[in-house]
């Protein structure tokens, strides 16, 4: 694990604190800097742990707003660490923090049966009693997994390819938003490889107090990206939380597994289309294909995970490239489900507390259709506007697919 990080680059300016968007929602979190930098210095002394540290949703706009580029999430999440070696965390936090095992287990099990089994108003409350909220909107199994559907797919003979790394929710809840990057990549000129042997990239796991979990799930997978990279052939994601858990949070938290392997950072795939319009490889205007559209309006919520990784809105700048498409960023804070966290008995509240000012913005801009990278932002953006919310991809394929000859 880590060493711990010195909370002495902190000085207190509070900018954290502003930006934190469960601290504005809730007094029961103590802040990013009390909680962060300001109490690890009573950790350091051995003095019990704060109680208000599990309501940090690990979302990262600390990070993002700290002047001095302290990593106060990482100090929050390293010592849930070690707070969960006293006191393991309970049935719920291990549910939802294992979502892809569980799909591997239940996998020849029919989607519906699945779907029924698990939304039904008993099981619902069974899951509240547990401890996850019956208000939430929990996911819906696909029929079949992306990988699964990726088997049947032919694609065109390409002398390029990249590796793609679905990540969880594309895999078991959302294999259309896969098979659309898939088709994208393909009229970009690559042919798409999916490995069997990618699992969780762990970030549910290390949320939710299961690090090991999460470090032998980043051993294997970190096993995995050297052979590609080795190769050199790219190896990219749809979704920023895997793709900031590789390039940020693994080297941090298992820098051991960092050395053992090397570094392999997953590239962001709206950014890595995006460079391929640039080349000219992937065309995206009008004026290519001679088609008039009528005009699509669409609203983008940029994913917490995304923007703290600091390679500026790609998806949002994809979209802007579509023939006929009008889009405006939200630009109205997180959207309150960070992850697993909006699922949550005690937090489902905090979290529509977090995503009101989104949600007010989505159902108020008169767009046709939300846009977003995150598969839980997209859930829970459906949830809290009633507007259905897409992969920007999904957007690019079916705008593309709509051309025709004028």
């Amino acid at each position: 694990m880590s060493v711990r990080i010195n909370p002495d680059k902190c000085i207190a300016c509070t900018t954290c604190v502003v930006h934190c968007p469960v601290a504005e929602a809730t007094p029961k979190f103590l802040g990013p800097r009390m909680i962060g930098p300001a109490y690890e210095r009573f950790r350091l002394l051995g003095l019990a742990e704060d109680p208000s540290l599990h309501y940090c949703a690990n979302c990262k706009n600390c990070d993002i707003s700290c002047p001095h580029d302290v990593p106060v999430s990482s100090i929050n999440m390293l010592a849930r660490a070690e707070q969960c070696k006293q006191q393991s965390p309970g049935l719920r936090d291990w549910v939802l923090a294992h979502g892809e095992l569980q799909a591997r287990w239940l996998r020849l099990i029919p989607a519906g049966l699945k779907n029924f089994g698990m939304l039904n108003p008993v099981t619902r409350a069974l899951l509240d009693a547990l401890g996850i909220d019956k208000r939430a909107p929990l996911p819906r199994f696909a029929a079949q997994t992306f990988r699964q559907q990726m088997r049947n797919i032919r694609q065109p003979a390409q002398t390029r390819k990249a590796v793609f790394f679905p990540g969880c929710y594309v895999d078991v809840y959302d294999p259309r938003t896969g098979l659309d990057m898939v088709w994208a990549l393909n009229r970009a000129g690559y042919e798409v490889i999916v490995p069997d042997d990618f699992v969780c990239c762990g970030l549910p796991m290390i949320a939710n107090g299961f690090w090991q979990d999460a470090r032998a799930n980043a051993d294997r997978n970190l096993a995995a990206l050297a052979r590609w990279r080795e190769q050199g052939i790219p190896v990219i994601t749809g979704c920023p939380s895997c793709a900031l858990m590789f390039r940020t949070d693994l080297p941090e938290f298992f820098p051991d597994m960092a050395e053992k392997h090397g570094a392999t950072p997953l590239e962001d795939a709206q950014e890595f289309l995006l460079d391929c319009a640039e080349r000219g490889e992937l065309q995206l205007d009008a004026k290519t294909a001679g088609a008039c559209l009528p005009e699509l309006r669409v609203i983008y919520h940029a994913p917490c995970h995304l923007r703290a990784q600091g390679n500026g809105l790609p998806g949002l700048e994809l979209l802007r490239r579509l023939p006929g498409v009008m889009v405006r960023n939200a630009d109205a804070g997180c959207c309150g489900i960070s992850g697993s966290y909006g699922f949550k008995k005690e937090k489902y509240d905090i979290g529509q507390e977090i995503g009101a000012a989104l949600f007010k913005a989505v159902r108020e801009s008169g767009a046709h259709i939300a846009a977003s990278e995150c598969g839980t932002c997209r859930v829970q953006i459906l949830h809290g506007s009633g507007l259905p919310c897409l992969h920007p991809v999904s957007i690019v394929r079916q705008r593309l697919e709509a051309l025709r000859p004028a």
